[in-house]
């Protein structure tokens, strides 16, 4: 079984652009979201990815991840996804011992900016560094899904 433990937070300044090491703009939208699941398809760089997650609340959820070609990939979005997209920009920061992908959202989400740290257990200490801000893990208002939705310009 997949899993992700995934903590989320609000960024207070740029002082993480520092860090990074690599980045990646992605494009992604979703076929269908129930209270159990959602699906999504995402491209990132050059690559396609197909997404299916559970819909819980907080930081443990299942989460499949297979990659697709592009071509697919970017069909599926033009075709098929719900509209608007999320766009936006992830940025990989090391950080103590963890990797944090802050993303730097763009149109309808045009000013949100997350970092999120992925850890092997929902107790697994971590540093948190001094860019983080409120942490949202538990707010579904700021997972992509919702956002998707209810745009961040909407709040």
């Amino acid at each position: 079984m997949a899993e992700e433990i995934e903590r989320k937070f609000l960024v207070n300044d740029d002082s993480w652009r520092e860090q990074v090491f690599r980045q990646s703009k992605m494009s992604q939208g979703y076929l269908n979201d129930t209270q159990q699941s959602s699906v999504r398809v995402r491209v990132a760089g050059d690559q396609g990815y197909l997404n299916i997650k559970s819909a819980t609340l907080g930081v443990y959820r299942k989460e499949y991840e297979y990659a697709i070609p592009v071509e697919d990939a970017n069909e599926i979005l033009n075709e098929l996804a719900q509209k608007p997209l999320i766009e936006k920009t992830r940025y990989y920061v090391k950080y103590a011992e963890h990797v944090w992908e802050v993303d730097v959202f763009e149109g309808d989400n045009a000013g949100l900016v997350v970092a999120e740290v992925e850890l092997g257990s929902e107790d697994e200490p971590f540093e948190r560094p001094p860019w983080i801000g409120e942490e949202v893990s538990g707010d579904p208002r700021y997972y992509n899904v919702c956002l998707a939705k209810h745009p961040y310009k909407s709040w």
